[in-house]
């Protein structure tokens, strides 16, 4: 029987601080959305400001990073690219701003970030990413 890493609630809640931490120090107002391995939401943060908005996205962007097994960003750039019939692929949240969390190479979960420009969301997102060692 194979054994995999998880992300506990102790991760989830760094994963958050860090994304925050990294919000706050920019004046950025976004939702961070951490998902598991499969793409289920652990945890949501809307900041003070971030448009309701904001939260569906979070979490359609750390969906797509976790099952997709890849930054969202990637998708983004494959319709941007000329690769328009992604598009009706099954997934949501095809912008840049989520990003997969990698752990002795598996994904074992996700952060989405919205509320900000693109590059400043993956900025966000990857800063609590990196809470996790």
């Amino acid at each position: 029987m194979q054994t995999k890493a998880i992300l506990s609630q102790a991760d989830v809640i760094n994963v958050l601080d860090a994304a925050q931490k990294e919000a706050d120090s920019n004046g950025w107002a976004v939702t961070i959305a951490v998902a598991d391995d499969g793409g289920h939401l652990l945890a949501l943060r809307r900041l003070d400001g971030a448009a309701p908005f904001s939260a569906d996205v979070a979490t359609q962007k750390a969906r797509s990073a976790a099952i997709g097994r890849k930054e969202t960003q990637v998708f983004e750039e494959m319709i941007n690219g000329g690769r328009t019939a992604f598009v009706s692929a099954p997934l949501q949240g095809l912008l840049s701003g989520g990003v997969p969390i990698i752990v002795d190479g598996h994904v074992v979960g996700s952060v989405g970030i919205s509320g900000v420009k693109p590059d400043q969301d993956v900025q966000v997102a990857k800063a609590g990413v990196s809470a996790i060692g």
